[in-house]
């Protein structure tokens, strides 16, 4: 499924793996000039190659950094920020070091992408910018207080860009996956009882893939969006639809990493 965004220049941070590299193929299918910036570490300039767009080493970390990759990129009408990471601990054990870490790649990175995005977006009086955050952005998972802090300060700059940008007809809209099968999650993923319930609380009974997400951000990112800014899109299988957990073993069978009804259910 291809969203057209045929004729426009897109940039994707944190481009090079999991949602953001599906994000990248995705407007690059749609007709997109990407850019993929990422760690040099995560070699964005071979991935993008292997998918014929284009990639820079960029630290969203750095204003400087970010002006560069944006000043080699050109004149860009869809900025992805999704440079993120994550780290479990439990909330005493939660050091300075893992909490201004996360902050500085998932909160600092995020404010200075999308700083550096309306930079270059102002003069032309157009653009679309959307963020990753997550279901994380509205509740408070148990060892992940720090990812849950960054991913709710998402909202904060989401809400104040979209309230500032979109006169100049800037739209900065979020998606907010839940649980994605990625290298930060295969464990669960690969764990049957882990993932048995986790998924018995997602009324779609499974997690979800990076494609399913980047659908979403080229949908927020595309023309079809135009009058949608400041809006959080919940990519999340219905997960924060409930409260007690969708599905039991006298209606439904766990296998290949998913809930299924029995066949008289």
């Amino acid at each position: 499924m291809a969203i057209d965004v045929s004729g426009l220049r897109a940039v994707v941070t944190g481009g090079a793996n999991g949602i953001g590299l599906a994000a990248a193929k995705a407007l690059a299918a749609g007709g997109a000039d990407v850019w993929i910036f990422d760690l040099a570490k995560e070699q964005p300039d071979q991935v993008a190659a292997s998918l014929g767009v284009h990639g820079l080493p960029v630290d969203v970390t750095s204003p400087a950094s970010l002006e560069t990759g944006f000043q080699r990129a050109g004149e860009v009408d869809i900025v992805v920020a999704n440079a993120g990471t994550a780290q479990e601990a439990e909330l005493l054990d939660t050091t300075p070091e893992i909490w201004e870490r996360l902050l500085r790649v998932n909160l600092t990175g995020a404010f200075f992408t999308v700083q550096a995005a309306a930079r270059h977006m102002l003069p032309r009086r157009r653009g679309a910018i959307v963020l990753t955050a997550s279901t994380n952005s509205f509740d408070g998972e148990a060892r992940l207080v720090a990812y849950n802090a960054t991913k709710s300060g998402l909202l904060g700059i989401l809400h104040t860009a979209a309230n500032e940008l979109g006169p100049y007809g800037i739209r900065v809209n979020a998606v907010c996956p839940g649980l994605v099968r990625t290298r930060l999650t295969t464990g669960l993923f690969a764990d049957d009882e882990a993932a048995r319930a986790y998924f018995r609380q997602i009324p779609l009974g499974r997690g979800a893939e990076t494609e399913e997400i980047a659908h979403a951000i080229a949908f927020l990112a595309s023309a079809y969006a135009s009058y949608i800014t400041g809006a959080t899109l919940l990519v999340d299988g219905g997960q924060t639809a409930g409260k007690y957990g969708t599905w039991n073993e006298q209606r439904a069978e766990f296998a290949d990493s998913r809930w299924r009804l029995k066949p008289n259910s």
